[in-house]
């Protein structure tokens, strides 16, 4: 490589580098391995950790965990699957275009609007994306948020927002029930508001009962109507288009994609028949048009605004991708699945979440849910408790830490994220959950409190 390079040595190949900046010493890199140490060393690594089947975790707040059927992991796991990524000459690969408008199509049969991309990187790349979309299309530079919604997906927003000069303002919610509070959004809709954002189910598992009063809010001050949105809940739930969203966003990875370190995951991205918001859109779409006579049928790249195609420094965005194996794995859960499975699945999530919270209930100083309103797969559980060692308050990350040294991952602490939540966290119950998982979940913490 040297020779041919036209340099004799690796110092030769670096002498544009100043030599004060150049490392002389030597480098804390270990010798190398043979394979079968490098196997033995890789596997010693991977057993400090914990998998499901050692440890009941009921951890959620973006990334969920679901059970993948494997008649999914055969077809997906195939290998014109596993090696397609962005189809960059898109006629010739026809079978994954095929594959992503066929994922279009069941998310737009899903949240009940016709237009859907393919797709994002998560739903807070998505929910950023909706945020710029909005004000390219009203002119404006204000876009509102609910009080209580994903920490991390706001922080991403306000990254998008930033360079755009689009401004943040939370709507409050009801500390009751959850809801968002209507006046408080109709004097902040008034006049400048590029759009309104509102995730049903809410980021701690409350479902917002006034979802249509808010779009004939928004749609009266001239802005858009944007939802969040969890895909497994719609089984059960009315789908977003039904109530007036004018953009959906959400995350794919309930549909089939395993939790795994929390990635990689799949945008979801959809918007009404509006060819303002259709031209706007970031990402891209595939189509289906036929031969000059008929006869035969093919798939095409109709839209792709991304800069590394046709419109650079005009591109809607920069920064977004097809995730096409997880599009793939989310179109063939939900064929699998069926509307009826869909439905289904909803109601055992929701069965088991309310023994759940039945069960926690019962325990001294415990309220759960923390908000009076219908759940989806998670809700808040307060501790309202004193301690009972000092008679000061129940400190919720201490309880979490005990109940983990017994193998129960027991939520995600909220009391730093949420202040006004006090010593709370947010509970995780999906049909991957047993019975016998949330009564070890019970028992965990009732034997926490009782030595806390």
């Amino acid at each position: 490589m040297l020779a041919a390079l036209g340099v004799t040595s690796i110092d030769e190949l670096f002498k544009d580098i100043p030599a004060k900046l150049r490392f002389r010493g030597r480098l804390g890199v270990p010798e190398g391995l043979s394979e079968a140490e490098a196997c033995r060393h890789v596997e010693a690594l991977l057993d400090q950790n914990w998998n499901p089947s050692q440890v009941a975790s009921f951890l959620g707040g973006g990334v969920w965990p679901h059970l993948i059927p494997e008649a999914l992991q055969a077809v997906v796991h195939r290998t014109e699957f596993l090696t397609a990524y962005t189809p960059y000459q898109p006629e010739i690969s026809q079978g994954m275009l095929q594959t992503l408008f066929e994922y279009q199509s069941l998310i737009a049969e899903l949240v009940d609007l016709p237009i859907v991309n393919a797709s994002m990187y998560d739903w807070a790349s998505a929910l950023g994306e909706s945020a710029l979309m909005t004000a390219r299309v009203t002119g404006r530079h204000l876009f509102l948020v609910p009080q209580f919604m994903s920490p991390e997906r706001r922080a991403v927003l306000h990254t998008y927002a930033g360079p755009a000069q689009l401004r943040l303002q939370s709507v409050r919610t009801d500390p009751l029930h959850g809801s968002l509070d209507l006046e408080h959004l109709k004097e902040s809709v008034r006049g400048e508001a590029a759009g309104v954002y509102v995730e049903n189910p809410a980021y701690l598992g409350y479902l917002e009962p006034q979802v249509e009063a808010i779009a004939e809010i928004t749609h009266d001050a001239g802005a858009k109507f944007v939802v969040g949105v969890d895909p497994i809940s719609l089984g059960v739930l009315r789908p977003p288009g039904d109530y007036g969203a004018d953009v959906v966003v959400g995350e794919g990875q309930p549909l089939g994609s395993r939790v795994s370190f929390g990635g990689p995951l799949l945008g979801l991205f959809g918007c009404r028949d509006d060819r303002q918001l259709l031209r706007q859109l970031p990402g891209r779409l595939i189509g289906l048009t036929t031969t000059q006579d008929g006869a035969r049928r093919g798939y095409v790249m109709t839209l792709q605004t991304r800069e590394q195609h046709i419109r650079r420094e005009q591109a809607t965005s920069n920064i977004c991708s097809n995730q096409a194996l997880c599009a793939v794995t989310a179109a063939v859960y939900l064929c699998l699945l069926g509307p009826k499975g869909l439905q289904q699945l909803g109601e055992q999530i929701m069965q088991q979440r309310r023994y759940a919270e039945q069960q926690l209930a019962k325990l001294p100083g415990v309220k759960a849910p923390r908000f009076e309103a219908p759940h989806f797969k998670e809700f808040v559980v307060a501790l309202e408790g004193k301690s009972a060692r000092g008679g000061g308050p129940v400190r919720i990350n201490a309880v979490l830490e005990r109940m983990r040294q017994e193998q129960v991952l027991g939520g995600i602490p909220l009391d730093q994220r949420f202040p006004d939540l006090g010593q709370s966290a947010l509970v995780c119950v999906t049909e991957a959950h047993t019975k016998s998982d949330i009564d070890k979940l019970a028992a965990a913490l009732r034997k926490t409190l009782e030595v806390s």
